[in-house]
């Protein structure tokens, strides 16, 4: 499937802004204000934010351009979960603040804010981690409840080099690119991780309200699709998993960055996904094998 780039450097790939040109000549990713960190299989830096296939709509490649507006989709997350006003602090940072009126203090552990958690598994080697964990404080600084967030966009096939390395020179791409979207990853990696990470998060006293999940629009809807679409929802509670979806707005003028919106959020449990995932839905027509094979004889 082909696609073309349409944020590079979290601009438009033509946009003619200073910003977007020093962007550009820099491979400063916007949204974490320091160099990219999506990187290309040879390890040179990507750029691409977010890939349109010729008859879809957009998809965010990178994860971290979901972090944009200083990682709303975390603010998000805190207001659904704690269902109160919450500041948020990195790591200790949020034991050793001072309380406001009115707000919860949230203590996130992730990359670039706390260290990381590792979730281990039964036999206490190897295991996952959980890309973030928001933990709500008391008023004495003790630990009163938290939640885990996973978040995902997708991984690309193809190859998008000569259109990035046209943009990077400032010029304009005539080519074809063959970049598309890898979604065999849902079934291979996506769900099963989270299955697992909602399994072992449902067996934790304070972790109320489960496992929420973070991916760009079209991802949710290939999840939807792979479960068979038959998933009831259920009220926020320690064996929860709520998925929440998010889409870029249409292109504004040079220098701005596409807004980021929430698309929308639904609440199952892991064991109505875990039962989806395992049953025989959106199987193919009976004998596709034997079809396949006699139209090679």
């Amino acid at each position: 499937m082909a696609s073309r780039i349409i944020e590079f450097f979290g601009y438009a790939p033509a946009d003619p802004s200073p910003d977007a040109k020093r962007a550009r000549s820099e491979l400063r990713c916007p949204f974490l204000a320091r160099t990219c960190q999506k990187t290309l299989n040879d390890g040179a830096i990507s750029g691409a934010c977010t890939l349109q296939p010729m008859q879809a709509r957009p998809v965010i490649c990178c994860p971290i351009r979901l972090y944009a507006n200083d990682y709303q989709i975390l603010k998000d997350v805190a207001a659904m979960a704690f269902k109160q006003e919450c500041h948020l602090y990195p790591g200790q940072q949020a034991k050793e603040a001072i309380p406001e009126a009115g707000k919860a203090r949230i203590a996130v552990f992730g990359k670039n804010w706390g260290r990381e958690l590792r979730l281990p598994s039964r036999r206490r080697a190897g295991g996952y981690y959980v890309d973030w964990i928001l933990a709500r404080l008391t008023d004495s600084g003790g630990l009163a409840e938290f939640v885990a967030i996973e978040v995902q966009s997708i991984d690309t096939t193809g190859n998008y080099r000569p259109e990035r390395e046209a943009h990077l020179k400032g010029q304009q791409f005539t080519g074809t690119s063959t970049a598309g979207f890898n979604w065999e990853n849902v079934s291979k990696r996506i769900l099963p991780q989270i299955i697992y990470k909602g399994h072992v998060l449902r067996r934790e006293r304070l972790c109320t309200d489960g496992l929420f999940f973070i991916c760009p629009t079209p991802v949710y809807k290939k999840i939807l699709e792979r479960l068979g679409g038959t998933l009831y929802e259920y009220q926020q509670h320690s064996g929860a998993l709520t998925f929440v979806w998010y889409d870029i707005g249409l292109p504004g003028n040079p220098g701005t960055i596409r807004q980021l919106s929430q698309g929308g959020r639904f609440t199952t449990t892991v064991d109505q996904v875990a039962t989806a995932f395992t049953s025989p839905v959106n199987l193919p027509e009976a004998n596709v094998y034997e079809l396949a094979i006699r139209s090679q004889l």
